[in-house]
């Protein structure tokens, strides 16, 4: 069964990196260190007949030449070596193969594609799994399987299969930032054997996966993999990043991973019809990803929104609702608590969004929106919680320091002791090296990451919030009604 390939896969008790080598600029030199350097367990097996040794492993001239049986290889070696080499794989029991190896069908060269489909047919007669060619293969942090440099060991919930190294790459890291972390990743290029519905359908069962997110340049079997994803998608979100979408990208496609774009209306009247969610950018998928990776199932859309002066409040209304929110006004519950805690001249002119630049001073200085948030926590409402931090606050930048630390520590207390669903929208903006060096940067940068550790879902702008909230709203009411029916 495929399942159970790509568990041998990702469970492998040695690994050999053929094609290795002793310089580090070359791939066969970082996939040898990265196993190294993120804790894998198993044995390494560095081939190569260039070096005796790499990084302290003994190097073997050949495959066959290593004394044990081998699960898992990764192959760097040219497209014209490769098969060759699974004649040795078969040999030594080798179960998949993972094929850093490039220009084959991408190239769009005959012989290319001809070498490409014999390779196939080899693998097929010697009973080996291939995941690519040109692809980065697996990163699974708790066994220690990595193919860049500063890829966490911390395990998370997100299953991934992307079609782009690089973009793969590119996700990682910015995830990171916002906290996401990874169960398992694969990273697939042309798809030769092993491919996107395989995917789907391994993480459909997969125990570590909660969430699927895919970028996918093209299917090779697009009956199947819309089957798979209408009975994936009910049972975990699974979130599509189709590219090519139009001419220019289609012909992109072609040289990059040999895909076929396939039709943008056909793409998202399939995603729709089957419960997928469809994400249009890499950053619009982050922020999907966000939301289901830090908020739990939310089945309503009355919003309560605190912070930000008069515009921003207006244009953070205007957003919400645009995107399908109901920015409700607050309870008489929360009406009377304002009254006893303001002056008359604020009754009534407090609403939702609540403004916090017309507070009174001192009532602002002691951050009462953060109170009328907690407020909000409390009431029944609402059904999520959003909070702008007031990054244009007319301080001194100690004072703003000092502020915005409180109220960070507000919602942070608020998230800890209330089970309100809570996000932030915090705009750091496009910091560079030297603004590190201004206290206003660094202490942006610091909160983010101070509300990230606390495992809060943090956006750029309200906009973006609210475009992908409402995809996990509508994908939760979609399957209560589904199980419901």
């Amino acid at each position: 069964m495929v399942s159970q390939e790509l568990e041998d896969a990702f469970h492998p008790r040695s690994i050999a990196v053929v094609g290795a080598s002793g310089n580090p600029a070359s791939m066969g030199y970082r996939y040898v260190y990265h196993l190294i350097h993120n804790g894998y367990r198993g044995k390494i097996y560095p081939v190569t007949p260039h070096w005796s040794e790499i990084l302290g492993f003994k190097a073997y001239p050949f495959l066959r030449d290593i004394p044990n049986t081998i699960d898992y290889v990764i192959c760097c070696l040219p497209a014209s070596k490769v098969i060759d080499l699974l004649m040795e794989c078969s040999a030594k029991g080798v179960k998949v193969v993972h094929l850093y190896t490039a220009r084959f069908s991408e190239t769009g060269r005959e012989d290319s594609v001809e070498m490409e489909t014999e390779l196939l047919q080899r693998a097929r007669r010697c009973g080996v799994r291939l995941i690519g060619p040109n692809c980065m293969g697996l990163y699974y942090p708790r066994e220690g399987i990595a193919f860049s440099y500063d890829f966490t060991t911390e395990p998370g919930t997100v299953g991934m299969f992307f079609q782009s190294g690089g973009a793969c790459v590119e996700f990682i890291h910015q995830a990171f930032l916002r906290g996401i972390r990874f169960s398992k990743v694969i990273s697939y290029g042309n798809a030769l054997d092993l491919n996107e519905a395989d995917f789907l359908e391994y993480f459909s069962h997969d125990r570590e996966t909660e969430i699927i997110a895919s970028y996918i340049e093209g299917v090779k079997d697009g009956r199947r993999f819309l089957h798979t994803m209408s009975q994936v998608a009910p049972l975990k979100p699974v979130i599509i990043l189709k590219a090519g979408r139009g001419g220019a990208g289609a012909r992109a496609v072609a040289s990059h991973t040999g895909a076929l774009a396939g039709s943008l209306k056909v793409w998202e009247t399939a995603i729709r019809q089957t419960g997928a969610i469809q994400a249009l950018t890499i950053e619009e998928m982050l922020d999907i990803v966000t939301s289901f990776y830090f908020l739990p199932p939310i089945l309503g859309t009355r919003v309560g929104i605190v912070g930000g002066g008069g515009g921003k409040s207006v244009l953070s209304a205007d957003e919400w609702e645009e995107a399908g929110f109901n920015v409700v006004p607050l309870s008489p519950e929360i009406e009377d608590e304002i009254r006893k805690r303001l002056p008359e001249l604020w009754w009534g002119w407090l609403r939702n969004p609540v403004d916090i630049s017309i507070l009174p001073e001192d009532a602002l200085i002691n951050n009462f929106g953060g109170e009328v948030l907690r407020m909000m926590a409390k009431s029944p409402s609402f059904d999520l919680l959003i909070a702008n931090i007031s990054v244009s606050a007319p301080f001194a930048n100690d004072e703003l320091a000092a502020y915005l630390s409180k109220e960070v520590d507000d919602i942070i207390d608020i998230v800890r002791n209330e089970p309100k669903p809570l996000a932030v929208i915090l705009d750091t903006g496009a910091l560079n090296i030297q603004d590190f060096d201004h206290l206003r940067w660094r202490c942006l940068a610091e909160l983010k990451s101070r509300l990230v550790a606390a495992k809060i879902p943090v956006y750029s702008s309200p906009s973006e919030a609210a475009n992908a909230i409402i995809r996990l709203v509508n994908y939760y009411r979609r399957r209560k009604n589904i199980r419901s029916y």
